[in-house]
């Protein structure tokens, strides 16, 4: 009689254990940003009418967990001429998935903008200019024409690079290049990169 009298409280007891052990585990918040492990910059040199000339030089940054996700990114040196203009072609790769993420980024071109910083870019004795050049029209930074100062203050600088997905491309002082305040506009990071430059 004990027995059958002890039978419901087992009952709730297993119950409450089973309910317990079933309930879902906290959802994992996702990162929508971009994995990049893989950033070349292309400078190809251009004449007084904006005809490439010569051939075509690269500059590397990897990490192979992602750029920026990665302990210690290897990156070379940026090696510009004085006086000279190039266009600057930039690809962004994830070799984790081996996924061109410079196709994606053309194809949400309304989402991402590269932006141009660092001692090389900003500042009265900045080094270098940068305008955009895309072949679509839209801003985004895949493309564009840097011009190399003639005389410059110094001969070395760094060149950070950033590229923000999803931002106000409205946001006034978007549209520069060199906006420092870039997080002003919204959006996300999905690359900090710096270059060490040295101009020859």
């Amino acid at each position: 009689m004990k027995t059958i009298q002890k039978l419901p409280f087992y009952a709730l007891i297993v119950s409450l254990f089973v309910f317990t052990a079933c309930e879902p585990e906290e959802p994992v918040v996702e990162n929508d940003g971009e994995v990049i492990t893989d950033v070349t910059l292309n400078f190809t040199e251009l004449d007084a009418s904006g005809n490439p000339v010569g051939t075509p030089i690269s500059f590397k940054a990897s990490d192979p967990e992602g750029i920026e996700v990665g302990a210690s990114p290897v990156v070379q040196t940026v090696s510009l001429m004085k006086g000279k203009t190039y266009r600057l072609d930039i690809e962004v790769f994830n070799a984790i998935e081996n996924e061109d993420i410079t196709e994606e980024i053309l194809e949400e071109a309304d989402e991402h903008q590269f932006y141009f910083l660092g001692s090389a870019f900003v500042g009265s004795s900045a080094p270098l200019t940068y305008v955009y050049d895309d072949e679509s029209g839209e801003l985004i930074g895949v493309r564009g024409i840097v011009t190399v100062a003639s005389s410059p203050g110094f001969n070395n600088a760094q060149m950070r690079i950033v590229l923000r997905h999803d931002l106000d491309k409205n946001y006034p002082g978007a549209n520069n290049p060199n906006f420092e305040n870039f997080v002003m506009a919204g959006g996300e990071t999905d690359l900090d990169i710096t270059f060490p430059l040295v101009l020859n």
